[in-house]
């Protein structure tokens, strides 16, 4: 049998191969716009596009309580599923989540939403252990930032669609404090996409590299293999000086969501301003991509280098967000002794938030590729990294729930933003010597892939589920 040969043996080296690389990134990419992508334009209207920010955060809250739960346990449940079963789980939740606020915007019932939050962050430990996996270990060794930057690209456009619906759909309602029911029902159209487009993705092992090689060399995985890994990785020193970082990593949200956009903007204004804010991780994520893989020729180097950026970058732009919490605080809002900033009626009020709330988009994307890029560089097989990023997306999810209810809590608006810098800071220097310590440059790697007598090893053994 010579049937699809070219596949089996990798001589077939065109980048558009539907098992290809970057087809497969590609798609993920475009799962990610529409589901997560919806959901985070959702989120960043400040308080679900409502005026009470209550029933959100405590939805978000649960999200992301039992996010932390099943982010972690993520790896182990997409080495065992394979990505269709388990990408397309995890998507299905994003559609109950955005129908869970069509029903408040009608009813007022918070249970609804809190219940679909609870689920919602049970679909989204599978659905980004299983994104984690696929952008972190389908790449080409020295093109993974660019790969990452790739996804990133596609999956930040959906923020910037999904901006763009609330922003026309309640273009004529200056003075509203809700969104209208069109603009959860486009989300939710959106959302339906991404979950059948999931069930396009492939195995790993049958997305192959133009020099042959697959995506995973694991030949075995079950229940009991996948809990003594994960259990592993809370004693990983690897992983612990990741931890701080991927504390922070989705911590500000709820600080930059509701109490800058959220706070300083009239409803159509903070649907503009998402189309910017998700438009700049766009441009961020190009730009660490091309520095972490172009930027020198040991791969060390470039790790440092692209964190030197990022915290100097960081540190400036929380540097203006200071200058700018100076101005109003939680009371100023709660009694509406602001004046709402609209883009069209401000002048020049609105030049300076709204490049402050931009710049934290850039910043927000650069962070996060920049984390991606270092656990990718940690290791080269899909599986080891499923774990690796569903331990990422465990612990992020777990600060994420306590920042959701310090802003349910009150906590002022400027102790927020002191908490969510010193998070980034203190992890800069944790990641320098993550990547000093426990990355590899290339020819290394090469080195460890040749077998004893000096021939490579080809990895192409395929995952076997146990009957």
């Amino acid at each position: 049998m010579v049937e699809n040969g070219d596949q089996e043996t990798g001589s077939n080296k065109s980048l558009f191969r539907f098992n290809s690389p970057l087809i497969q990134v590609g798609l993920i990419g475009l799962v990610c716009f529409c589901c997560p992508g919806m959901f985070n334009a959702l989120s960043g209207m400040g308080g679900g596009g409502q005026v009470d920010h209550t029933a959100a955060n405590n939805a978000n809250t649960a999200l992301y309580t039992t996010f932390s739960i099943f982010g972690i346990l993520g790896g182990g449940i997409y080495n065992i599923l394979g990505p269709r079963l388990t990408l397309f789980s995890g998507c299905t939740t994003y559609i109950l989540y955005a129908g869970s606020f069509l029903y408040y915007n009608h009813y007022k019932h918070q249970a609804f939403a809190i219940v679909a939050g609870a689920l919602l962050g049970v679909g989204a430990g599978f659905l980004w252990a299983g994104q984690g996996a696929i952008m972190t270990s389908y790449p080409p060794i020295h093109r993974k930032g660019t790969y990452i930057s790739l996804f990133w690209t596609i999956f930040n456009m959906g923020g910037v669609i999904g901006g763009l619906i609330p922003f026309a759909m309640n273009y004529r309602r200056e003075t509203a404090d809700s969104v209208n029911d069109g603009t959860y029902i486009g989300f939710m159209i959106f959302m339906t996409v991404g979950t059948l487009l999931s069930l396009t993705i492939l195995h790993p092992s049958k997305v192959i590299r133009n020099d042959g090689s697959r995506c995973t060399n694991v030949k075995y995985s079950n229940v009991v293999t996948e809990s003594i890994e994960i259990g592993k990785l809370f004693t990983n020193w690897k992983m612990l000086l990741i931890a701080p970082a991927a504390w922070g990593s989705n911590f500000f949200y709820t600080y930059q969501f509701n109490n800058v956009n959220g706070a300083l903007f009239n409803l159509r204004t903070r649907g503009l301003n998402n189309v910017f804010y998700w438009g700049a991780q766009m441009f961020g994520s190009v730009m660490i991509g091309q520095i972490m893989d172009f930027s020198f020729k040991s791969r060390r180097t470039r790790g440092l280098a692209g964190i030197s950026v990022v915290a100097v970058l960081g540190t400036g732009i929380w540097v203006g967000g200071l200058f700018n919490q100076r101005g109003y605080n939680y009371h100023d809002v709660k009694n509406k002794s602001l004046k709402l900033i609209d883009f069209k009626n401000s002048g020049g009020d609105f030049a300076g938030p709204f490049v402050l709330y931009f710049s934290y988009g850039l910043l927000d994307a650069m962070f996060q590729s920049m984390i991606y890029w270092v656990i990718g560089a940690l290791a080269d097989d899909s599986v080891i990294l499923s774990r690796y990023v569903g331990f990422y997306k465990g612990v992020q999810s777990a600060g994420a729930a306590v920042a959701w209810q310090i802003d349910t809590h009150k906590v002022p608006y400027m102790t927020q933003l002191i908490v969510n810098w010193g998070l980034t800071t203190i992890s800069y220097p944790l990641l320098v010597l993550l990547v000093i310590k426990g990355v590899k440059d290339e020819d290394e790697v090469a080195e460890d892939k040749q077998s004893p007598s000096g021939f490579p090893v080809q990895s192409n053994d395929e995952i076997i589920k146990p009957t």
